[in-house]
This record gives C-alpha cells, structure tokens and sequence, in this order.
C-alpha cells in the first residue's frame, strides 16, 4: 500500500488504537490519513502546521491528539477529530525541534538541535525535566520506563542517559567516530543499539555506557538511519540505500533484506498499533505500508546471511578492535542548515493548558 505525499516527509506515527496514520512534511504541512487492506487510504486532515518543515510528529493523549515539531522551535497540538488547533508552543525550544518520543500515557520528550532534551507532563501541564546533554542535533530517543531513565543519540557521537528522577544527565558515551542516528533498547533492556552514519551498528551493555561491547558493521557503508525493535533479539533497519532488513542481534547478523522502499534513505520506520502493518518513509515522497507478517515470512525461509561474531565479549565494556570508517558528509548539518528556527530565551512551560 502506498501513499504519495507530495512533499518529503521527515516523520511518520500510527494512532495508539485505530487505522490512522499521520506525516510530516519539509513545507510544515501535516496529514492525516485512514487506511484499509481493502481500499485505498483516505486523506482526513491536512493542515499547514508550522511555518518551517514539520521534523516530528506523534499521537499524545491516547490518540485524540497529534503533536509537531518543527525548525520554527515551536510544538503544536492537533485535534485529531477536527483538525483545529489545542494549543501551540511558539518557544518550546532555543533551537530548532528536530525529535519527538512518547514515554508514557501522560509525558512525551522533545530534542532539538543544539541538544537540549525536554520532557513534557501532561498532567502538570508543563516542563518537568530539561536536559543539556548533547553538542549537536538529537537524533533519536528512547525511554526505559523501568528505571525512568531516557536514552538520546546525537549528531556530536555520543549516547546520553538521562535520569528522570534525579532531573541530571547520569553519564554519556565516549564520541564515537561518527553520527549516532537511532537507538533502541534490546535484550529485556540489558542492551542499547545505535545506528551509525557509516552503517555500524554498536552495541552497549547497560551501565556500561562509555564504550560499545559490541560492533556490527555487515551494514556498512550505508547509515542507518531508522531503527525499530521487532523484538527481544531482532531489529529492522531503514539505511541510506533505501533497503529496510532484518538484523539478529546476539548473535549478530542480517537476517536479510525484507524490503525495498526506494533508491532513497529511508527516514522513519514505524508499527501499526496491531503490529500488522510497517510503515517507511523516504526521499521518494512517499508513505509506504508493509504487510508484517509477509515480509517476516520471507525472512524466516531465507537465513542466507552468515553471523557475524565480534572477536570481543558481548558483555564487556571494552573494543579490542576499533573500525575507523571515512566519515560521510554530516546529516545532521544538512538538516540544521535547512530551515533552521531562531532561538528564544522565553521557553513557555504552559504548553498543555489547554490539552
């Protein structure tokens, strides 16, 4: 199934509970659309949003919201019924909103480009945690709900931890060598996986932050660009070459190739709330819907790719061995540079009055 934007979209979410998916464009414009294996999808909503690019986009409030980000460093809150605006953020951020996450029913988090984290409270209406963790862009975020600790990747080469409870960044990575572009948390939370500008993929131990244990590089030379958690031991990758694959880790290895979005990067990678569906996005324009369970069924019948063992333990904190890869022209600049917001010094911690 696809769907043709019209413009590039940088960020994509499906509804918490119903057939909706939502994207955001580089003109600032968000849609809306209900989908079917039946029929074509159906456009709800389009609403020029921001007026800079719209780089994030999420379901807040158990759906009945859609929350944007965008370079004009203000956050945006949609009625998803009506369209019509519940509240808008004109500073939430110094800098431009690059990246927005869900936590939990009632906090979301938001990144921007200059590093600077922020995690909302729906129920206090407000600004309950900022954090300067990083030098450059936040590229991607997750949350380990059982130790209230949010994990940041960034443009500079590091991996944060930030404490919720404690309200402080709890320890950050050593630079690597390159861009870290996204992260998921895996093996019940004992491990952290980035993806990386020049395609490898590092693995961290939890509590062992400073340095990769681990470093899978079968990817490589293509960035990985997007990653989703299928499950304990398997990730699916987005890359620079357009591919979308299957990834074991632990033993570590491709799986294979499930599809083909584009000759493009793939830019996002998400999960219908029943888990049938995969939705990409990429350069082509164009909002792709995956049926899941087709593309793992070809997986399973295919284990072509050999293992790749790292020479050093899974579980140490230390690289016997480190891969120097030529770095490739920065994303992360390209973006900052494209419709940058101009910082304000008036951040609002009122945004969800409203909500």
């Amino acid at each position: 199934m696809e769907i043709n934007l019209g413009k590039l979209p940088f960020d994509l979410d499906f509804h918490p509970s119903s057939p909706l998916v939502s994207a955001g464009l580089i003109n600032g414009d968000l849609l809306l659309y209900r989908y079917a294996t039946d029929s074509q999808p159906q456009r709800l909503l389009e609403i020029h949003a921001h007026s800079e690019s719209c780089r994030a986009v999420r379901f807040i409030d158990g759906g009945r919201a859609i929350l944007t980000g965008s370079p004009d460093c203000s956050i945006l809150a949609t009625d998803v019924e009506t369209g019509s605006t519940i509240a808008r953020l004109e500073d939430a951020h110094g800098a431009a909103v690059n990246r927005l996450v869900n936590l939990t029913a009632t906090t979301i988090a938001s990144g921007d480009d200059e590093g600077c984290i922020k995690v909302w409270d729906t129920r206090q209406r407000s600004c309950c945690n900022s954090f300067n963790a990083h030098e450059e862009y936040i590229s991607d975020m997750t949350f380990a709900s059982d130790s209230m600790k949010l994990l940041g990747t960034s443009g500079d080469g590091t991996l944060s931890v930030c404490s919720l409870r404690r309200n402080k960044v709890q320890t950050r990575s050593e630079f690597s060598e390159d861009e870290l572009l996204s992260v998921v948390l895996m093996k019940n939370g004992r491990k952290v996986i980035c993806g990386t500008q020049s395609g490898s993929l590092l693995l961290y131990s939890w509590g062992h932050f400073k340095d990769c244990s681990d470093r899978f590089i079968k990817l490589c030379p293509n960035s990985v660009d997007a990653l989703l958690k299928l499950d304990e031991d398997r990730v699916i990758t987005g890359s620079e070459n357009g591919l979308i694959s299957l990834v074991g880790i632990l033993p570590n290895q491709v799986i294979q190739p499930v599809a083909e979005h584009s000759e493009y990067p793939v830019e996002r990678l998400a999960f219908s709330s029943d888990r049938k569906l995969l939705g990409s996005i990429s350069h082509d324009q164009m909002l792709k819907l995956w049926d899941l369970d087709e593309l793992l069924e070809g997986g399973a019948n295919k284990m072509e790719s050999e293992a790749f063992v790292a020479d050093s333990d899974s579980d140490s904190d230390e690289m016997d061995v480190d891969i120097k890869t030529p770095q490739k022209s920065s994303k992360g600049t390209r973006r900052k540079n494209a419709n940058k917001g101009h910082a304000s010094n008036n951040a609002s911690s009122s945004f969800f009055v409203d909500l």
